[in-house]
């Protein structure tokens, strides 16, 4: 009797530890993004002061004295170092990530998703502690590269993305979809506002060192979190190799091959929407810090904060507005509404020269995101259940792409308008907002709801 119970009992155990452990993917984003933020606007003031040190730039962070001098060519040049090394930072992480990131995607499809989770983690780690070594020990900025670079071979926030996704897309319903990609988004958004608010305090409260700690700390926590909490939601994981072209063919497969249950129409065109999305998000957010640190604004740190904050908030507002625009409108028509005001907000950012017309431009991002979700959702449900993680790779692909050409186009246009007109990157983002606009128009227009012909729906 006892040996006939032993088995089922054993069966019975696992089950419940497998419950135990099911922890859903969402904390992860939240501790990842949280992190990442509180890091982001701290390594641009950290370079702005490290390399105002080195070329004798006293410039004081008082508004008023900020203002009134003329133009100063020394702040221009702490401007354009800063401007530069950002761009240098972003360069290595993204070139770097193209191949890591797609590559750790495809895989996941076969060996799960936790452990490019795990791996993406760890990246991100790293990063952190390299920062803490430079801030520490005042080791040369190229350091920062350096931590990019490692962080990008073990997959970034990129691949972290692109694991989450995928694990929301293997446990959602496609009506459902879109609402837990925005939920996810908006996950991104809370941790981003929080991390901003207590950043700004604190650089001025403790200086660099502390916080970057603090990510630290909860970077460890989430890997943690990745090894033994997370839930797995692919099915029957396998093992497969990891350093094989088989991953890279499945991407190209996903746009090359005809099938009778996708469109590769839609899925190139709707890639190359969420391409420009991410150009002008990253590309404007390059910049901001940089924006709002030199004059006319003059911030100090608790403004930038403040900014980071409001420039964080359209996640949680996009969200609800997603949430009951979807009530009366289609999908196609939420993306655009998003899409305007997101162009509004890039023209108020573009004439911006008080701190108030400043935050009104954050106000007009209140929907600005809700673009995005909205189209990995469509995205989503044109591919098969065993080609989400390669799909979602692919999106992590093209968003590194768009990153890349964000920071290579923003960051070298910035320094090269201050003399003209310095708000002229934030209207080139808008003009560029047109793109995707036009296409998600068309692509609707052309064959209205395509995704809900693949799949039946689930309950």
């Amino acid at each position: 009797m006892e040996g006939r119970a032993s088995p089922l009992n054993d069966a019975r155990a696992r089950r419940g530890a497998a419950v135990l452990c099911r922890g859903p993917v969402e904390p992860l984003v939240f501790l990842a993004n949280f992190a990442l933020v509180l890091q982001g606007p701290l390594t641009t003031q950290y370079l702005w002061h490290r390399f105002s040190a080195d070329l004798g730039y006293n410039g004081t962070r008082d508004r008023g004295s900020c203002s009134n001098h003329s133009a100063d060519p020394i702040m221009k040049e702490v401007e354009t170092l800063t401007s530069h090394w950002t761009l240098y930072m972003n360069m290595g992480g993204f070139l770097v990530g193209l191949f890591s990131s797609t590559l750790l995607g495809a895989w996941s499809d076969c060996v799960g998703r936790r452990p490019l989770l795990v791996l993406a983690s760890l990246g991100l780690l790293l990063q952190a502690l390299v920062s803490i070594f430079v801030v520490q020990l005042q080791l040369h900025v190229g350091y920062f590269v350096l931590g990019r670079i490692l962080c990008a071979l073990l997959g970034d926030f990129s691949g972290l993305l692109a694991a989450s996704f995928a694990s929301v897309a293997d446990v959602s319903s496609n009506r459902s979809r879109t609402i837990r990609m925005a939920l996810l988004e908006a996950c991104i958004g809370v941790a981003g506002m929080l991390a901003s608010l207590l950043g700004g305090h604190w650089l001025r409260a403790q200086g660099y060192a502390n916080p970057f700690w603090l990510a630290l700390a909860l970077l460890i926590a989430m890997a943690l979190y990745a090894a033994f909490c997370f839930g797995e939601t692919v099915k029957e994981p396998t093992p497969a190799r990891l350093f094989t072209l088989r991953h890279h063919r499945s991407i190209v497969q996903l746009y090359v091959n005809p099938a009778p249950e996708k469109s590769r129409k839609h899925l190139a065109l709707y890639s190359l929407a969420i391409f420009m999305v991410v150009t002008v998000h990253f590309g404007a957010q390059d910049i901001l810090t940089l924006y709002e640190l030199s004059k006319p604004l003059c911030w100090d740190s608790k403004l930038i904060g403040y900014g980071s904050a409001a420039q964080h908030l359209p996640y949680l507002t996009s969200l609800l507005g997603l949430r009951l625009l979807q009530h009366c409108l289609a999908d196609t028509w939420v993306a655009e509404i998003g899409l305007a005001f997101n162009i509004l907000g890039m023209v108020v950012f573009a004439f911006a020269t008080i701190t108030p017309l400043m935050f009104t431009g954050y106000g007009l991002l209140f929907l600005s995101l809700v673009t995005t979700p909205i189209i990995r959702a469509k995205l989503s449900r044109l591919v098969g259940e065993s080609e989400q993680g390669a799909l979602f790779s692919a999106v992590a692909c093209v968003n590194s792409l768009a990153m890349l050409m964000a920071s290579g186009i923003f960051n070298s246009l910035y320094p090269a308008t201050l003399n003209f007109m310095k708000g002229f990157p934030f209207l080139l983002g808008a003009g560029l907002l047109f793109i995707p606009a036009i296409l998600i128009g068309v692509l609707e227009k052309a064959n209205p709801r395509p995704e809900f012909q693949q799949f039946p729906q689930s309950p």
